[in-house]
């Protein structure tokens, strides 16, 4: 029985000294290829959040390798576990809009007219993020600007591949405007809205419904930090800010990819600009094109990049990087002009920077109203700081 036990208490001890030391060499790297540009507000504490994640991969990892969960699922559980309780405020209740979860949030207090209507769906890469992980963001909306506020439990990659993701906010938003009257929602007051990968489904979703006369129109798009393309990796934001935490460079086209194929085996000709033929590029030059992007954006050290190739194999792999319902950025301007007032946020320190200035251009271009935010000391995420306590930060509140 003594031998049992030192035997398990070794291995006990070797499992958590190997454990300490996967931790320590994770943070050592995030360290060595992360970088906190001194424009940041309180860095100590975006420092603290990214290796809270880090230590999470990182156990994600040990779990999967032993059999007990994958990485993702495990992440998910950690990002998902805290339930608020019930909100004085505001009935919440969740239910399925044509198969899809979703999750409503209604002001109790009675109200003399119909109110506005929110679709909200929700960042994370297409990977992550969930209903548990806006839910503060969400009660906040509703009880702020009293409106009725739907947030979508999307399917997630890689288990379920684009258009999973966009299909699920599309029908959500369709049944919803089909039922306005049921939840006492003003049928010319319906705006989409979502952050990061949300905000590419409901720039996504928006274009979509631009011509549809059987349902009402939307009132409004609400894009915060959008990724709205796939073809340049290596605008001005992406070279800046390619080390800055919560998303780097490799991430972001890592997720793209993940969301497109459920893997990310074209990565690298992806981040250098090889998985799309130059003739095509040169198609959507107008669009997606630093010259777009005002001189104040370069001045922390752009490069210009020379156009690549590709071979058929890749392009073959990725070529649906071209369709608008996943890169918003490339609809033709005949769509561009049918879409509601917009508002945009953009952080100075997002890699997906561009990406919203970009589209700014594109809309105002095409006559469509904007109302544009930057925040010039914001990171990539900050908006689910504004309600952290300790660690929130100025700029997302």
């Amino acid at each position: 029985m003594a031998v049992v036990l030192t035997v398990l208490v070794l291995f006990l001890a070797g499992f958590l000294a190997g454990f300490i030391l996967l931790v320590m060499g994770a943070i050592n790297f995030d360290f060595s290829n992360s970088e906190i540009p001194p424009g940041v507000n309180q860095p100590a504490k975006l420092r603290i959040i990214h290796i809270t994640l880090i230590c999470t991969a990182v156990v994600g990892k040990i779990f999967e390798n032993i059999g007990i969960c994958t990485q993702v699922s495990f992440v998910r559980y950690m990002q998902g576990r805290k339930t608020l309780g019930a909100d004085p405020k505001l009935f919440i209740k969740d239910l399925r809009f044509e198969k899809v979860p979703v999750r409503i949030y209604q002001p109790k207090a009675p109200s003399a007219s119909q109110r506005r209507g929110v679709m909200f769906f929700h960042g994370g890469g297409w990977v992550f993020g969930s209903l548990e992980t806006h839910e503060k963001l969400c009660r906040f909306i509703a009880r702020e600007s009293e409106s009725v506020v739907v947030s979508v439990r999307y399917r997630l990659a890689p288990e379920h591949k684009y258009p999973a993701a966009y299909e699920d906010c599309l029908n959500a938003t369709q049944h919803f405007l089909q039922h306005l009257e049921h939840y006492g929602v003003d049928p010319a007051r319906v705006i989409v809205c979502g952050d990061s990968a949300g905000g590419n489904l409901a720039a996504a979703v928006s274009q979509t419904l631009a011509g549809r006369s059987d349902l009402p129109k939307l009132r409004a798009q609400i894009l915060i930090y959008p990724g709205l393309q796939a073809l340049d990796f290596n605008l001005p934001s992406y070279q800046q800010n390619r080390g800055v935490p919560l998303l780097f460079r490799e991430r972001a086209a890592f997720y793209m990819l993940q969301y497109l194929n459920g893997n990310a085996t074209n990565l690298e000709e992806v981040l250098e600009g090889s998985h799309i033929p130059v003739d095509i590029k040169l198609n959507y030059r107008k669009w997606v094109n630093p010259n777009n992007i005002p001189e104040k954006f370069k001045v922390r050290g752009y490069k210009p990049r020379v156009l690549l190739d590709c071979t058929t194999e890749v392009f073959e792999k990725v070529k649906r990087f071209c369709e608008p319902t996943l890169c918003p950025l490339l609809a033709e301007d005949t769509i561009i002009q049918q879409l509601p007032e917009s508002f945009i946020l953009t952080c100075e320190y997002d890699v997906l920077r561009d990406d919203g200035l970009l589209y700014k251009k594109r809309l105002e271009d095409n006559g469509v109203r904007v109302t544009w935010y930057h925040l010039e000391d914001g990171f990539h995420g900050i908006i689910n700081s504004f309600n952290s306590d300790w660690l929130s930060f100025p700029a997302g509140k």
